[in-house]
């Protein structure tokens, strides 16, 4: 049964991307990157929801837009638009008569009113300027009810054009940030590793000659699981790990507390610069599965150490 319902929702799909009119989408598109205003969405039922989704899609990927519902905006939060603005109307039938009743409303205003129906012979498409017929051929629902292809392709086109207004406008990353600066998404893209690094004394270094046992109340005290090697102009070395010393010691006992730490340090371990983003580094330091890393160094453009980023502090920060 879940192959056959699979299979329709494949046809039902294609047949949108088949028969979408991509033309007069693009003067829809067109239209929309010249709105002086706001873009305004509105929708009855499930395609009301389906308007607010799209609404908050593009202000959240650099689009001035707003849904509005049509009971409201017919009770006095009609008063925000204006002739800058373009109303976008999404049903599948474009019969409501919600949505005709506001047309002539919002047609007063003097905004630019754009239906996205999936029925070419509606009243609402003889009232709009400007129409898209989006292709449908039948509800999932066996009997034909239940809004879900429908819903589906008018998701779909709200996306198309909200990433295609959001390339046309070449919207940033950075740009993206400043709408997103909470939750997973926003600190996946502005925290960075200098803002999650360890700095100055809680970070555990020791010179290339130091002998192991002179190391290990650093290596104990810091906490970090490693200490790393500079020189005298603190340019990293090596780094040398609590499991560098299990192994040193299961191989060689005791005798290796008298070595010099050069003797035993990993030479050019993976490091990160200070603006790197954090999630990036992560990435970095699970790169190789055989070789996963709990800690890197934080150096500058010559490799000049200024801190010691910790897998524990980037999953703590919730990324």
């Amino acid at each position: 049964m879940l192959k056959q319902i699979l299979e329709k929702q494949a046809s039902s799909t294609s047949h949108y991307f088949n028969s979408l009119d991509l033309e007069q989408t693009e003067k829809i598109v067109e239209l929309l990157l010249n709105c002086k205003g706001i873009i305004f969405f509105t929708g009855v039922g499930k395609s009301g929801l389906v308007a607010k989704k799209i609404a908050f899609t593009m202000v959240s990927t650099g689009t001035r837009s707003m849904y509005l519902s049509p009971i409201d905006a017919l009770h006095g939060d009609l008063g925000m638009v204006t002739n800058n603005d373009i109303f976008i109307i999404l049903s599948k039938s474009g019969e409501s008569d919600e949505l005709i009743n506001l047309v002539p409303a919002i047609r007063n205003r003097g905004a630019i009113l754009i239906s996205v129906v999936c029925n070419a012979e509606s009243r609402l498409t003889s009232m709009c300027h400007h129409n898209i017929l989006l292709p449908f051929e039948r509800e999932l629902c066996p009997f034909d009810m239940a809004p879900t292809t429908s819903t589906t392709v008018q998701v779909m086109f709200g996306d198309l054009l909200s990433i295609a207004l959001m390339q046309h406008k070449k919207f940033s990353i950075d740009q993206y940030a400043l709408n997103h600066p909470s939750g997973r998404i926003g600190k996946r893209i502005t925290l960075k590793v200098k803002d999650l690094m360890l700095t100055g004394s809680r970070v555990p270094f020791c010179h290339p000659e130091a002998m192991v046992k002179e190391i290990l109340v650093e290596l104990s005290n810091k906490r970090c699981g490693c200490i790393l090697v500079v020189d005298d102009k603190h340019h990293l070395q090596g780094i040398f790990t609590d499991g560098d010393l299990r192994r040193s010691l299961q191989k060689n006992g005791g005798a290796i507390l008298d070595v010099k730490i050069h003797e035993l340090m990993t030479v050019n371990p993976r490091s990160t610069g200070p603006d790197v983003m954090a999630w990036e580094a992560m990435k970095f330091m699970e790169s190789d599965y055989q070789k996963r890393i709990m800690m890197m160094p934080v150096l500058d453009e010559n490799r000049k150490l200024l801190g010691l980023i910790h897998m524990h502090d980037v999953v703590q920060s919730g990324l």
